[in-house]
């Protein structure tokens, strides 16, 4: 494959590549959400670093095919990478137009990297090493970071999406603050009535063929993806992400939902991330921030040890398929796993590993066919099927 054109005139005839994410050795630092997907398929702003890289790099490829270097029990569902001209790219990193451009521009066998953090490489990368310097690189290297650096990411994926785009109109019912409307982007099909949008910190975007209810007050920066639902009376505040297809209402402030999940009712939700096909039960309350004000203990899946990070706010980091019951109290930075099922009163662990059934009294562990029938049940109610390579990446975790 050969590049055509010059990136100075804007002149490209764009050619076929394929991709290759990197977990950049970031496996365990981004667990639980890893533990399910690749690093590069982690919602984080409006897109997942994929679907921005995807967007970005549209103008100059024709035809880009993706794969992942990943770990190998998540290859029974995502794809490996095969022997071609392709693009080796950091899977945490949050590219603009600029990182792009510099990408495509690669020489082959030659790496780019930005204020010395690798980026990526064409081909092997041997030849030379391109260093830029940019004024905001946007990545994560920690779970924490998806919530407290979301709101750049939303004005880098807000900017991307509404480019040369048309919003629809603002319905009339909708109340709008001094900044106004042009830094709210509406989607086709979106359905908005007597919500009360607030964009003095950020924009608003609200996606394909989503609905915010009635009595909703929202402030940026926020992004509800496409289906995604708003409930009635709902406070969200900013830089929150509803990815698609979630459900949400209550009280929830700069909070990351993956797809899929639902917080439908009453209950406060702070500085968190919240993976695909959860639900939290009525009233579910997580702390974000301890009594005395010191930094947060944090589960990690690389030392599997509660360790002091170097964060004052974190709630919730929940992993796939996990679930709360009713009156659900969480204390401040609790990680859960995967298929997990929270329930009973008082406050569980910090830590709850995946498939675990239960709370504070007593906890058994969940029997893996029903933690199939759950996630098919639920799956089933958007149409979506459970698929062999889920269930591969369930039973390894299962039996890990």
């Amino acid at each position: 494959m050969t590049r055509i054109g010059n990136a100075d005139t804007g002149f490209f005839i764009p050619y076929n590549m394929q991709l290759i994410f990197d977990d950049n050795q970031l496996h365990k630092k981004l667990s639980p959400f890893a533990l399910t997907r690749p690093i590069a398929e982690i919602r984080f702003g409006i897109l997942t670093f994929k679907e921005t890289w995807e967007l970005v790099l549209s103008s100059y490829y024709t035809d880009i095919s993706i794969a992942y270097n990943t770990e190998d029990y998540l290859y029974a569902k995502y794809a490996k990478p095969i022997d071609t001209d392709s693009i080796t790219i950091a899977g945490n990193i949050k590219p603009t137009k600029e990182i792009a451009k510099a990408v495509y521009e690669l020489a082959p066998n030659t790496a780019l990297y930005v204020n010395s953090v690798f980026i990526a490489k064409k081909g092997n990368g041997t030849n030379e090493n391109i260093d830029l310097s940019v004024t905001n690189l946007i990545s994560i290297n920690a779970c924490w970071e998806i919530f407290q650096k979301n709101g750049e990411a939303i004005e880098v994926d807000y900017s991307l999406l509404t480019n040369n785009q048309n919003s629809i109109p603002l319905p009339e019912t909708v109340q709008v603050s001094k900044t106004g409307a042009n830094k709210i982007f509406i989607a086709e099909g979106a359905k908005i009535e007597h919500a009360i949008f607030n964009t003095d910190n950020g924009p608003i975007y609200i996606g394909k063929g989503a609905t915010v209810m009635d009595g909703a007050i929202i402030r940026g920066p926020f992004a509800l993806c496409q289906e995604g639902v708003v409930k009635m009376g709902a406070k969200i505040y900013g830089p929150t992400t509803i990815g698609p297809f979630c459900k949400v209402g209550g009280e929830i402030s700069n909070a990351v939902f993956q797809a899929y999940s639902n917080k439908g009712h009453d209950g406060f939700l702070g500085n968190s991330v919240i993976g695909e096909w959860c639900n939290l039960g009525a009233d579910t309350n997580s702390s974000n921030l301890k009594n005395n004000y010191s930094n947060v203990k944090v589960y990690s899946y690389e030392t599997q040890q509660i360790e002091k990070s170097s964060v004052l706010f974190c709630g919730l980091l929940m992993g796939d398929h996990s679930k709360t019951g009713i009156n659900t109290m969480l204390n401040t930075a609790t990680v859960v796993g995967v298929s997990a099922n929270i329930f009973g009163g008082g406050f569980p662990k910090k830590y709850i590993p995946s498939f675990v059934w239960g709370g504070v009294d007593k906890t058994d562990r969940f029997i893996l066919d029903k933690a199939f029938e759950v996630a098919k049940s639920m799956m089933e109610r958007r149409k979506i099927d459970l698929t062999d390579g889920d269930k591969e990446i369930l039973t390894y975790l299962y039996h890990k």
